[in-house]
């Protein structure tokens, strides 16, 4: 997990439980939890999305039979 050893985990969480004390731990981690899976939701649907459109074009080049509809900057 992000190259850190059991050993570097332990010293990290005994620091976040002496400066945030035992009662906002949990709620801490929760709010971490909740941010990282908002993160990976919009990061897959951005993907799904990116996926979608290059599925569109594809299908738009190949039924068209021609590049003629592509801009080509010079």
């Amino acid at each position: 997990m992000f190259g850190l050893g059991w050993q570097e985990l332990v010293i990290i969480l005994v620091i976040a439980l002496i400066i945030f004390g035992p009662r906002k731990l949990p709620e801490i981690g929760k709010s971490l939890g909740q941010a990282i899976n908002g993160f990976k939701e919009s990061t897959k649907k951005a993907t799904d999305e990116v996926k979608k459109e290059v599925n569109e074009i594809g299908n738009n080049i190949s039924s068209d039979g021609s590049n003629n509809n592509i801009i080509h900057n010079s």
